[in-house]
């Protein structure tokens, strides 16, 4: 069980999508095994807006995310819990 840092609800690791940061960057982990502190998200738009509105990402690894980058890591959470 991980549990999501946007809704904050405990989901199984296969329900969630992990995001790492590591060498100076934030990438999505869909393997869950890449090395670097990592969060969970789950790949639900409702819970996407949730952490960007609470900076979960920003806060979590302590650097700054711009926009553009921001939404493109979302992007392929979505795209990654549609598989």
């Amino acid at each position: 069980m991980r549990k999501c840092v946007g809704c904050g609800v405990s989901k199984p690791q296969k329900e969630l999508v992990r995001i790492a940061a590591g060498d100076g960057k934030v990438f999505v982990d869909p393997g869950g095994k890449a090395p670097g502190r990592g969060v969970y998200l789950c790949p639900d738009e409702d819970c996407l807006k949730k952490a960007k509105k609470k900076k979960v990402l920003q806060r979590n690894f302590s650097v700054d995310i711009d926009g553009d980058e921001l939404e493109k890591i979302f992007r392929e959470v979505m795209q990654h819990g549609k598989t």
